[in-house]
């Protein structure tokens, strides 16, 4: 046709496309819907999408809107596989065109999953529409994507099906109110797929977590025990300090430390108190002192050593301390983001951090890994 031509390669799904004239997007229009000359709706399809990427910033309000008609009328015509296919190569596509992502979580959730997980165009908005009018697997999807906030867990948790909390459970990144982690211990009474995934949660609330000693199997009451249990008798005082002090606002690191966040972090650790939950649980109240204390007092180093090899020595040492504490690696870039944040410092993993950070929780025991950071040589 001529004005612009359009080429889809099947076996990579790459697409190749010439407009010599776009002025008349009516045309393009018009050859979706009445494909000839040996173009089919696939390889339509794959052209205005691959055109729209490339071209989106240059296109006027109708031309959008064109594209956007064209790309949804065909949706119906074309292959679900050309469409995972166009939905993966965007997923991960900063520069991909906003409502062209729209397009494609409001597809089929085969279509939908890996934009709605991956996207970092998504925005906060877009997942709490998703939740409140999508079906269940667009919703399961939501809760699965990393560091999802609370408005949107807490409308998952509303609103979501068995696997969607499920799901939202076992996203060790989403943040969880504790209103919300309330709701999900309730329902784990009943929904006993919740109950490992709540109590391998490194943020859930001890008292809830004694709470679920009432109905959970032997074996979860023993993690339980192990990782979040309270002694009465000789945590009470250290108790009523930690709901004082996190109550306050978060502020940013002292040096030294207020001695009543000292005396706080002595106290646990004689009540053998002093555990990862404790350190998630601050670290998400911004309570960076707390927090500096107790991993140091975990790790067994002293707080400027701690702080150096934490703040000062990259992604690996931070690995290295995660793995020592107990924090499961799923968390890592939590930690590692909110405690830059609490310190008001940029807080950014690069690939290389990602994988330095892997290669650490594949290679250190928690045993080597504590030995490892007390050695003179790191």
């Amino acid at each position: 046709m001529a004005g612009w031509t359009a080429k889809a390669e099947a076996s990579g799904g790459r697409v190749g496309l010439t407009a010599h004239d776009m002025s008349d997007m009516g045309r393009l229009a018009h050859l979706a819907m009445n494909p000839r000359d040996g173009a089919s709706r696939e390889e339509i399809y794959l052209a205005v999408a691959s055109l729209y990427r490339v071209q989106g910033t240059g296109l006027n309000d109708r031309e959008r809107a064109l594209m956007r008609e064209i790309l949804h009328r065909l949706t119906r015509d074309v292959e679900m596989a050309i469409r995972i296919a166009l939905a993966e190569r965007l997923a991960d596509d900063a520069a991909a065109p906003h409502d062209l992502i729209l397009l494609l979580v409001d597809d089929t959730i085969e279509v939908a999953r890996p934009v709605i997980l991956r996207s970092p165009l998504l925005t906060e908005k877009d997942a709490l529409r998703l939740v409140t009018e999508s079906g269940a697997g667009h919703q399961e999807a939501v809760a699965g994507r990393a560091h999802i906030g609370t408005a949107v867990t807490d409308a998952l948790v509303k609103c979501g099906s068995d696997s969607v909390l499920v799901a939202l459970a076992r996203n060790a990144t989403a943040r969880i109110s504790e209103a919300t982690f309330r709701t999900l211990v309730e329902r784990s009474r009943t929904l006993t797929g919740l109950q490992e995934p709540l109590v391998q949660r490194a943020d859930l609330p001890v008292e809830l977590a004694n709470s679920m000693c009432a109905f959970v199997s032997d074996t979860l009451k023993r993690h339980i025990t192990a990782h979040y249990a309270f002694p009465a008798k000789r945590v009470d005082t250290a108790l009523s300090e930690a709901v004082e002090m996190l109550a306050q606002a978060p502020a940013g690191p002292k040096d030294p430390p207020a001695d009543s966040a000292q005396k706080l972090i002595d106290k646990l650790a004689a009540s053998g108190q002093l555990k990862a939950g404790f350190l998630m649980r601050v670290l998400s109240q911004g309570q960076i002192d707390l927090f500096d204390l107790a991993f140091a007092r975990l790790l067994r180093v002293d707080l400027p050593r701690f702080r150096h090899l934490f703040y000062a020595r990259g992604a690996g040492p931070v690995a290295l301390a995660c793995r020592a504490a107990g924090i499961d690696k799923s968390a890592f870039a939590t930690v590692f983001n909110l405690s830059r944040q609490a310190r008001r410092e940029a807080a950014s993993l690069a690939r290389a951090d990602i994988e330095e950070a892997d290669a650490v929780f594949a290679r250190f025991t928690r045993a080597s890994a504590l030995d490892e950071l007390q050695s003179p040589r790191l």
